[in-house]
């Protein structure tokens, strides 16, 4: 008969998530999740798999914590405004958490940039398309823009975005603004 797990999978996943968020894959031990997640080698392997595949589920875990903000941003009305708003939703946990700095994905997409992992870039190209045509579309409610505009700025935002994603690992909450502020100030 198979044992009870003694640890809720959702928890520890999260709690591996964050190390990752905070070390990058290549940083981050066993050892240390075996330690952050409370859990010995064996229920890791037993209900992940491995190290590369908790990693996976760690990106989900953060693309579903991320998702109402995304909503948010999709469903917004407002152009431009809901571009800038995104930036401003999407820095605001870093000044709440000093652990967690930058956006897990962008610091994933730095870290595995050279790498030859399908898997991982698979996860990256889908979650950057997906951010890019949600800002083309916020770019198409100013119908004074034509197509070749819009694509220059959503290729302008998605890049500003790295950029702010980066800057918040390292810079104060009022530099960060200030780059928001300044990014969109020409647009």
């Amino acid at each position: 008969m198979a044992r009870k797990k003694q640890y809720n999978e959702d928890e520890v996943l999260e709690k591996a998530m964050h190390l990752f968020w905070k070390n990058g894959y290549e940083a981050t031990s066993m050892q240390m999740l075996e330690k952050e997640m409370g859990i010995n080698k064996f229920s890791i392997y037993s209900s992940f798999g491995n190290k590369h595949s908790l990693f996976l589920e760690s990106l989900k875990q953060y693309k579903s914590r991320v998702n109402s903000t995304f909503e948010k941003f999709k469903k917004g009305t407002n152009g431009i405004e809901d571009i800038k708003q995104f930036f401003y939703d999407s820095v605001s946990s870093n000044f709440n958490d000093d652990n967690l700095k930058g956006c897990f994905v962008t610091n994933t997409y730095n870290e595995f940039s050279e790498t030859e992992d399908e898997l991982i870039k698979e996860q990256m190209n889908i979650f950057m398309t997906n951010l890019k045509q949600i800002i083309i579309e916020k770019l198409k409610m100013d119908t004074s823009k034509n197509e070749e505009t819009i694509l220059r700025q959503a290729n302008y935002l998605l890049l500003a975005k790295h950029g702010l994603a980066a800057a918040s690992r390292v810079n104060t909450k009022q530099e960060i603004e200030d780059y928001i502020e300044l990014t969109f100030k020409n647009l």
